[in-house]
Order: C-alpha cells, then structure tokens, then sequence
C-alpha cells in the first residue's frame, strides 16, 4: 500500500515536466523541419496500459481561416502557414473578448517518428480532451472523429498508413450544438456553453500507445466492504482485446497489494474481445479517507503463448461511500464536508493546465481545509491521482449544466452515455465518492427531465453499485419537493441565498436559508444532502454591505457558514468556487461593479492572490469536525 504527501507530489510533478515542453511556444518551426519528434516514454498520471509514449515537444498549429478543408490542410507536408506551439493548447487562452468566446475551428499537426519499428505493436493514438468537435487524419488519410471534451478518446492507426515520419493533423471546432453535452444554450453566435469560458483545442495531453497483440482497454477494480472492521471484497471486470492475427489464448493474473490472483483464462478471435470478471477478499484492510488515504498498489498482466503482452496498473483505495439515515457516510463514519468547486482556468493556459498548474489547484483545496472538491465535467486523470493521494473526495459530475425539458429529451441518450464513460474511465479512483448527473436542470421537473433522472441513474448503479448518484439543484423555495428525485441517493442544493434575488426575490433575504434546508430535509429524509454551491462575488475592497466587494464576501461567507454548523443533518457544504475563472462575455455574476467575463467568488483571485475570506473558511474549515460527528 502507498501513502503519498504533498512532498512526494511535488517531486513527481518536477520529473513529470522533464516529459513536458517548457514553453507552449518556444520552438520554432525551421526546428521542426529539420527532425521531426520521438514521442517520450511514460505517461502524465500512472493509471494504464504499459507502452504509453507521450506525443509533446513540439506541434503545429493554425487557424481555419475557412478554407483548412479546401486547401487539404490534412495532406500537406509544407510548415508554411503553421506556427509552433505546445500541447496541451487552448487557442483562446488570456483572450476575453466576445471574439475568442464565439465558435472558431483550428487545426494541430503532428510530426513524429514512432518510437519503435517492431512489427508486432499496433499503435493507438490517445486524446485526453478535445474541445469539442475532432477529425483526425494520419499521413493524409482518414482515421476517425470525435466530438465531445472532457473524457478522452482513441484511435487505432492502421498499419499500411504508418511510415518513416509520420504526420497526425487534428480539426478541432469549438462550437456546440443544442443537442452536445454541454449544449449550447440557444442558437447563433451569442449561445452559452456550460458555466466556463469555451475554451478550444487541444486541452490535455495525447499519447500514442504499443499494444503488442493483447490490449485492456478497459479495467475496473472495484472494492467494497460491509462494514468498517469488515474483510473487504474486490470486484474485477477487465475486457482483454486480442489484436493479434489469430486466436490467442489469454490469462490475466492481478496483484492487489501483496495478494495475488488468477482472474481466468479465455481464448479470444482476432480482433475480438472477453470480458474477464472475478472478485478477491483483503482481509485486514487499511481505508482510505482525507485523514489517511492509503492505496493498494495494483497490476493487471495478459499472458498468452508464455509471453506477457500488456500490464495495467493503478492504485486503489479501500472504503465505503453509503447513504444511511439521511446522512452520507464514509467508512460508516457520517459525513459533514466542507469543500469547493473547481473550474480549470488560467490566466495563460486557459482550461489547458500544465502539471504544476494541476498540483497548485489540488494542493491549495487541501491547504485550505477542504475535503471533498466539486467540479462540474470530469477533472483530468492527474488531477483525480492527486485527489487519490492528497486524501480529498471528488464529486464527478457530467456537464448536463441548465438543459431543460425543451431540448434535454434530445440530449439525454448523450448524456447517459458520457456518464458511462465516465464512470468506466474514472471509477477507479477512490477520491470519487459520488456520480453527479447534471446541474441545475429545471427545479420543477418535467417529463424528459424525469425520464433522464431514471436513466442515468439506473445506469450508474449497473456500472458501480458503490457510489451514490446525485444531482445539484437550484436552491429556491418556490418549488415543491420533487418526486423524481427518488431514483437519486444524494442531492445537492446550489445555495444563493442572501447573494441572488431569485424568482420574485425568494431568495434574497439570507434569514431564510435556515428554514428552506428544513423544508429539503422534510421533503427528501431518506437521501443525503449537500450544499453543492454557495458564494458571493469580491473584486474590490469597501463597506461590508456592499456587495462585490471583499468584506461583503467574508461577512458573507460567516453567516452561510453559521446556518450549515447549526444543520447538524446537513451532510456537507461546497463553495463555489475556489479560483476566480472566465465564465463568458457580459457575466456579472450578481456584483454590481463586476468584471465581466470573470467569476469573481472565487476565495483566490485569478491570479492566485488570497482574498480575505480565504482566511474565513480555512478557519472554519479547520475547526469543523467533517468526519464521524454526530
């Protein structure tokens, strides 16, 4: 088993960035002309497959201009009109204007030289995130497309396209349609997508990948216990992919700390695949939880013919996510968290963060006393390894952000099917405590609203049965309780009272808070309950009443703070959020001196800076009993 620090983190973090180009555009493309690039060994975070390379140092970029396609942008072999930049890329990073807001398409180009000649890999290209819409080509000729970011995607590249150096092209379009995940908000250029800056590109990391006949491209270890002196059972469900050219013979064997097991034996048809399923107890296990998150080192290695094609490895981590009594629990321990949400920005990166950018969001969460952190889309795959080894619980929540009855009949077989990937992806990680399946959709739920509550939550269950399902919903005590959210364990309420109005002022007097969660608490007693949201904006110093500015946000946040303590049933509270970030052109926020396009409650500026509340939470945050109180 492994506990890591902050100290270890930092470490990995510096001999990561030796694999990681220093500057995003630093190379020249006369450089790149005179030798193209070996992709490096290793990967970004450690969950996966043995054979990953990563394909950074140097790329190409250039905009549309609309004729990327009329010129056969994918065929050139020319660098004039391409410049070089770094990948992970956001086009429109330290850009806030309405013009890098609105759609744009792009393309990036690969030059590389594979990193071995043996004839016996297939070689698969892997994408972390692609923002939004992606055609990809390999040496001129088609290899496939994707639309949608936030969970990645790969491609096969056929052999006979391979050569000496080859060249990979990506079009990317940033623009969403009303039916995408998230949607555009409504139609032409000034739609709003999600409650982010729409940012394009590139936005984590791509990596090619050797597979030498047997490949896992799906694993998932799932622990569970009983109770919290309990033997801990361990559930496998691996799918093994024979890329060979004729049948071959496969067994996988696991370690799961110092235990070690068969996981079976099947003989698989070329380019078919088999589903391996077995499950193995660890008596005496050490938990995982903020205070102690020990992980179990994992492998997975696929044999055939006496050879050992692939191992996949992770870390996992032992505990139990149960909603008993109204109250969530974690090792059976009631929780009463205190958290923020989290949206990837940077003033010079955009969404597109390198690993020390990565680092500083995890660590300052835990810095500040926060135990769970939000997001609202699936965070990076090192991001969620950091969560797992700094002890900090994850709410993963797909981007069904303010989709409504109108078109959200047509987005949920979309949206169900992005929160299977996710689970499948991410569900390894122990810091994931719940699967949220959208924000803020209508408070008064409607037909297609209510059918999609039931599908994605079935769906979650059948695919991880160890975690609860939640949604976040607006806080607004107009509307009635809500019989759909039955098929839903935990529930989180975006509280804006005392900082938004509200429809005909129902949330504006703060005073009020106290008796609408009672009233939530009557409505739903059988399922956990969070505050998902709550902030106000700070941009400037003044009186502490008025708002948007920095007293007004600490006077704020005490008394928010007050009325969660005094719910002793309530349990957690997020603030929304941790950094300040771009959300889109003419945002205010609720501040009536904003500085649109920023989000501005964040407790740190969005140049890092701490604001004084900063100092409010971490101090309640650290006084605050989160775990196996009353």
């Amino acid at each position: 088993m492994r506990h890591a620090g902050p100290v270890a983190l930092v470490a990995l973090v510096v001999a990561i960035a030796l694999l990681v180009p220093a500057g995003r555009s630093g190379a020249t493309v006369a450089a790149l002309a005179a030798a193209s690039e070996r992709p490096s060994p290793g990967a970004l975070y450690e969950s996966g497959p043995t054979g990953r390379y990563l394909l950074g140092g140097t790329w190409l970029f250039r905009f549309d201009d609309g004729r990327g396609l009329r010129d056969r942008f994918q065929a050139q072999t020319s660098t004039s009109g391409w410049r070089a930049i770094g990948v992970p890329n956001a086009w429109n990073a330290g850009q806030q204007t309405a013009a890098s807001y609105a759609p744009a398409v792009a393309w990036y180009r690969k030059d590389f030289v594979l990193p071995s000649s043996a004839p016996r890999y297939t070689w698969i290209v892997r994408f972390e995130s692609v923002n939004n819409d992606a055609t990809i080509w390999l040496n001129g000729h088609p290899l496939g497309a994707h639309t949608g970011a936030f969970l990645a995607f790969e491609l096969e590249l056929p052999a006979a396209d391979l050569r000496g150096v080859n060249r990979l092209v990506v079009r990317v379009s940033d623009a969403h349609s009303l039916t995408d995940v998230p949607p555009l908000s409504r139609p032409g250029p000034a739609g709003v997508v999600g409650g982010w800056w729409n940012y394009g590109g590139l936005l984590r990391e791509v990596y090619l990948r050797a597979v030498e006949g047997v490949d896992m491209p799906q694993v998932q270890v799932l622990p569970s216990l009983e109770c919290a002196s309990c033997a801990a059972s361990v559930s496998y469900a691996v799918v093994a992919r024979n890329y060979g050219a004729s049948a071959q013979t496969v067994t996988l064997r696991t370690s799961y700390g110092t235990v070690t097991a068969g996981l079976g034996t099947q003989t698989i048809a070329p380019g078919a695949s088999a589903t391996f399923a077995a499950k193995l107890r660890i008596s005496r296990p050490a938990l995982w939880s903020p205070s102690s998150p020990h992980l179990y080192d994992v492998t997975i290695d696929a044999t055939a013919g006496g050879r050992r094609l692939e191992r996949y490895f992770l870390q996992s981590g032992i505990r139990a996510v149960t909603v008993s009594g109204g109250r969530l629990q974690l090792n059976y321990r009631p929780l009463n968290m205190r958290g923020v949400g989290v949206v990837e920005d940077s003033p010079t990166e955009g969404a597109a963060l390198d690993p020390p950018a990565q680092l500083a969001l995890m660590t300052n969460a835990k810095q500040l006393g926060a135990t769970i952190v939000r997001s609202q889309y699936p965070l990076s795959g090192y991001e969620e390894q950091l969560a797992d080894q700094l002890g900090l619980m994850l709410w993963s929540e797909v981007p069904v952000y303010q989709v409504h009855d109108t078109v959200l009949a047509a987005v949920a077989p979309k949206a169900v099917a992005l929160l299977r990937e996710n689970i499948l992806e991410n569900g390894n990680h122990p810091a994931i405590i719940a699967w949220s399946i959208g924000n803020e959709l209508n408070p008064l739920v409607g037909p297609a609203e209510a059918a999609y509550i039931a599908a994605a939550a079935a769906a979650a269950r059948s695919l991880d049965p160890t975690r609860p399902v939640a949604i976040a919903y607006q806080g607004d005590p107009t509307f009635a309780c809500q019989s759909a959210y039955a098929h839903l364990q935990l529930l989180g309420i975006n509280d804006y009272f005392g900082w938004y109005p509200g429809p005909s002022g129902a949330i504006a007097d703060p005073s009020l808070l106290g008796s609408y969660l009672a009233r939530e608490r009557a409505c739903y007693p059988k399922q956990a309950i969070v505050v998902s949201e709550f902030g106000a904006e700070a941009n400037r110093s003044g009186p502490a009443d008025e708002r948007g500015t920095y007293q007004f946000q600490s006077q704020f946040v005490t008394g928010q703070l007050g009325v969660f303590a005094a719910t002793p049933w309530l349990s957690g509270a997020i603030y929304w959020a941790l950094s300040d970030f771009l959300v889109r052109p003419g945002w205010t926020g609720g501040n009536p001196y904003p500085t649109p396009p920023l989000f501005s409650k964040g407790l740190l500026a969005f140049d890092g800076a701490a604001k004084p509340a900063w100092t409010v939470v971490h101090q309640a945050y650290t006084s605050t009993q989160q775990i196996g109180g009353g």
